[in-house]
């Protein structure tokens, strides 16, 4: 059936677009720019918010008596709009007052400064005065998390995170509670964040315009410890931050910086730079094996094996099935994340060899997502309350510092990561977007259990970012059946379909962050444009095709681990060191 098509003018051009198409969307496509604040354009993804309710794009409508919001009036045919009339100047710059009459005058310390939606609308409309001043701002609740800071004062009610918790991820985690000016964005019953089911996925902050939310910050931290003599700082860098850095430097979406992120990290005074790849490989050895345990013992007729087996790696997936499917907590692969497997490795093997001791050795880690910040702080991955990764930054976070400390980024030379911990496999590298752990573990689970080397490492079939995608892999005649989910409402489809006795897979990825890791909440801020994703995924893809050893269980390194220190996988030492335990954090 051939699509309604709608022509209409927006100040002196005549468009037409299919029937349904927004104002804003059909001045956008001719490249007339209409202000916006609660409304964000996530081209390419399923995150959408266009409540019209800061009434920002308002424009004029022939035969319209009001005012018009732009994100949500719908085009009809031989409609007539003005996008610029001084009506709509004014009105736009009172909307902007307002807000701003209720909001602190803290830009200079705030962490979205320079960064702030509201901060470039009062730039915009030339806003100088505070005519609506005298009033008392309203007092809303102030949080510090280990991941994330929420700032009520600072909210201005777009309710983009309210969207992205509940409608793309599901979690429910925020919403607006009570009326007036008392309302404020809350979890309910206006709890705290920690009291909450928030996995601390940190899409909510991906999407805040202003100081809302943001990470909780620890470059400060990290400096003091990077100035202690008495001190060892060690840094793993994850895959998906080289793919992604280069943009707060303004390079191009997709750059591979890998090199020059070494070099920075050097030149701030890191002790070691490793690579957090190195653990993705150390994970597929023993998450693989477990898959391989799990499959050969229901392939012998025991049906007490727990199927499908799924993912482990994302803290945000992890927090989320621990609160939301409680009852499936013996699903799940045990095997730590990299970071923490890392963290674990270092505090005890490296350390050892190195003859340094435990409380002299700072590890951290730089991270695409803020969950890490989270995971970090958790009970189980410390050794009397000494954690295995000390603390992590975002990849902002290092963007800043390395600004701060006046390093020419784009003009360095590439170095290379310290061994043993910086030296990896393409396997690894594809951790950072989805579908990349399932391939990465397959690689390694098809050669062992078939006994035959691979023709052809790349799985296309598991790539793409498709929310939910399907394979079948064929292991020498066994049909592995394969899914792979990003997002957590997505993760939430397939959960609930194993709960329910649909279950058609043996093995399936989950990673919190639309495209994975590349898509996490730490990252330079994308607003989940998919050109943005795809390009970043690449990037990774590319890295994995130049490294000389592509297959995790082919790493030198890895295999000297085994032989020196850990003896197996699942083995009695790499349980302890490597494997972990989930808890039942369900909230009545």
């Amino acid at each position: 059936m051939e699509e309604q098509q709608i022509t209409l003018q927006i100040d002196h051009h005549f468009i037409t677009v299919p029937a349904g198409t927004t104002l804003l969307e059909a001045a956008r496509k001719i490249g007339i720019d209409i202000p916006t604040l609660c409304h964000i354009n996530l081209k390419g993804t399923c995150i959408k918010n266009n409540p019209a309710s800061c009434r920002i794009c308002v424009v004029e409508v022939e035969g319209r008596k009001n005012l018009a919001p732009a994100c949500a009036t719908r085009c009809t045919d031989g409609m007539v709009v003005r996008t610029s009339t001084l009506r709509v100047m004014n009105a736009r710059k009172i909307v902007a007052e307002l807000i701003l009459s209720d909001h602190p005058n803290e830009c200079l310390t705030c962490p979205k400064s320079g960064n702030c939606e509201l901060q470039n609308l009062a730039l915009r409309f030339n806003i100088r005065e505070m005519p609506f001043n005298g009033g008392e701002l309203s007092p809303r609740k102030r949080e510090v998390t280990s991941s994330i800071v929420r700032n009520m004062d600072k909210c201005i009610f777009c309710r983009r995170c309210e969207s992205v918790c509940n409608d793309v991820q599901t979690v429910g985690a925020l919403g607006a509670i009570r009326r007036g000016f008392n309302t404020t964005i809350a979890p309910a019953f206006d709890k705290m964040m920690t009291d909450s089911e928030c996995t601390y996925c940190g899409q909510c902050v991906a999407v805040c315009p202003v100081g809302a939310l943001t990470e909780r910050d620890h470059t400060n931290r990290l400096i003091e410890d990077l100035s202690n003599p008495d001190k060892i700082v060690i840094v793993q860098t994850a895959p998906a931050v080289r793919a992604a850095l280069g943009e707060e430097f303004g390079l191009p979406a997709g750059t591979l910086v890998t090199g020059k992120m070494v070099y920075a990290l050097r030149e701030l005074g890191f002790n070691y730079v490793f690579d957090t790849d190195f653990a993705a490989d150390l994970t597929i050895m023993e998450e693989g094996s477990e898959i391989l345990n799990r499959l050969t013992r229901y392939l012998n007729g025991d049906r007490s094996v727990r199927l499908p087996i799924l993912t482990s790696c994302c803290p945000a997936w992890v927090n989320f099935f621990e609160h939301q499917f409680p009852d499936m907590l013996d699903i799940p692969s045990t095997a730590r994340s990299p970071q923490q497997m890392f963290g674990s490795i270092a505090k005890t093997y490296w350390a050892e060899k190195m003859g340094i001791p435990r409380e002299k050795l700072v590890v951290v880690s730089i991270m695409p997502c803020l969950a890490k910040k989270y995971e970090c702080d958790r009970d189980e991955f410390k050794t009397n309350g000494n954690p295995d990764v000390d603390y992590s930054i975002s990849t902002r976070e290092l963007a800043r510092l390395i600004k701060r400390a006046n390093i020419g980024f784009t003009l360095l030379p590439d170095s290379e990561f310290d061994n043993p911990m910086g030296v990896s496999t393409g396997a690894g590298v594809i951790f950072g977007t989805t579908g990349g752990v399932m391939e990465a573990a397959l690689r390694s689970v098809y050669e062992i259990y078939t006994g035959h080397p691979l023709q052809n490492v790349n799985f296309e079939q598991v790539r793409g970012l498709n929310g939910v995608r399907r394979a079948t892999i064929d292991l020498n005649g066994f049909e592995l059946k394969v899914g792979i989910a990003h997002g957590l409402g997505n993760a939430r489809h397939l959960l609930e379909d194993i709960r329910n006795g649909h279950n058609k897979y043996h093995v399936i990825e989950i990673m919190a962050c639309p495209g994975g890791c590349i898509g996490g909440g730490g990252q330079p801020l994308h607003h989940g444009n998919s050109e943005v994703l795809y390009a970043r995924a690449n990037a990774l893809y590319r890295e994995d095709a130049g490294k000389p050893i592509r297959k995790s269980h082919d790493n030198p390194y890895i295999k000297t681990l085994y032989e020196e220190y850990l003896g197996k996988p699942l083995s009695e030492k790499s349980e302890k060191l490597l494997h972990t335990h989930y808890f039942n954090k369900s909230i009545d």
